[in-house]
């Protein structure tokens, strides 16, 4: 447990220190159209992700996150669409809705607190390839693992799950301010808007 709170510490001031370096802007480029593309990924951002904070609850920089996941995909060779879904903030539902946005049916959601999955279109809305619901526990390269993960779903691989190290207490640690976190991503529900496809930008 020491050793998973130290870890924890260290990531969270590497990634203060990275956030500074590194910082991402979005710019809304229209309704999010199905992919033709059938290798592509979908990389689904919750309403608030970006916007009601830089950063995920245990700190890590959403910038760095974000091109860690692109980077991960980048790697395997395969394309990939930023989109932002304003429709709803449970992870499942954007899962779903990405997936069936993608080319290939698969896609990558990721709430503003750092909660992520990797769906694939033919699954139900609770159900999914890979879940990592301990969103304070992701480190940057636990989200380079998961584009890598999901590009090779992608292609059609069955690839090893990401392994996340398992903290019972992070749960109730985090689990007050997880939910002022989902009352401001609900305050930011645009149902009209749909999903938007997004221009990403980090300087």
């Amino acid at each position: 447990m020491d050793q998973l709170q130290t870890k924890i510490r260290k990531t969270t001031t590497m990634s203060q220190t990275e956030q500074r370096k590194r910082t991402v802007t979005f710019e809304d480029i229209g309704p999010a159209e199905k992919g033709t593309t059938p290798d592509e990924v979908v990389i689904a951002l919750s309403p608030g992700f970006g916007e009601i904070s830089t950063e995920t609850l245990s700190g890590i920089s959403h910038a760095e996150i974000l091109r860690e996941t692109m980077a991960g995909i980048e790697e395997e060779g395969v394309s990939m669409r930023i989109v932002r879904v304003y429709d709803t903030v449970d992870l499942g539902r954007m899962g779903l809705i990405s997936s069936n946005l993608s080319g290939s049916g698969i896609s990558i959601a990721v709430q503003a607190r750092g909660t992520t999955l990797i769906h694939q279109e033919d699954l139900l809305q609770l159900d999914n390839l890979e879940l990592f619901p301990q969103g304070p526990l992701l480190v940057p390269e636990t989200f380079r693992a998961i584009g890598q993960n999901a590009a090779r779903y992608a292609k059609g691989e069955s690839p090893a799950p990401v392994t996340v190290e398992n903290d019972p207490m992070t749960r109730p640690k985090f689990q007050a301010m997880a939910a002022i976190w989902h009352i401001k991503e609900t305050e930011r529900l645009g149902e009209d808007r749909g999903q938007v496809e997004l221009d990403v930008n980090f300087s």
